[in-house]
């Protein structure tokens, strides 16, 4: 009976305390957005529509930036991962 009651006791604390973080990560407010001109992590994926080559662009100076050019056009967006 002690030994129940025991765990019933642990098991609660342990769901209030996970409970606690979730609610505290929950609350904290995102970071502020870099300064214009500073790079930004970015998950695009180009591809050329001529030649096929594809480029993953990981940093850019924007969110959203111009796609790059390749034989002398520019490349199609494929994949956007956020």
């Amino acid at each position: 009976m002690v030994l129940k009651v025991l765990v019933a006791v642990v098991v609660v604390v342990v769901v209030i305390r996970l409970g606690l973080g979730l609610l505290r990560t929950l609350a904290t407010p995102l970071p502020s957005p870099p300064p214009p001109g500073e790079l930004r992590k970015v998950k695009l994926q180009y591809r050329c529509s001529l030649c096929g080559t594809e480029v993953r662009m990981t940093v850019a100076t924007e969110e959203h930036p111009d796609p790059p050019r390749h034989c002398m056009d520019e490349m199609e967006l494929v994949v956007t991962e956020e």
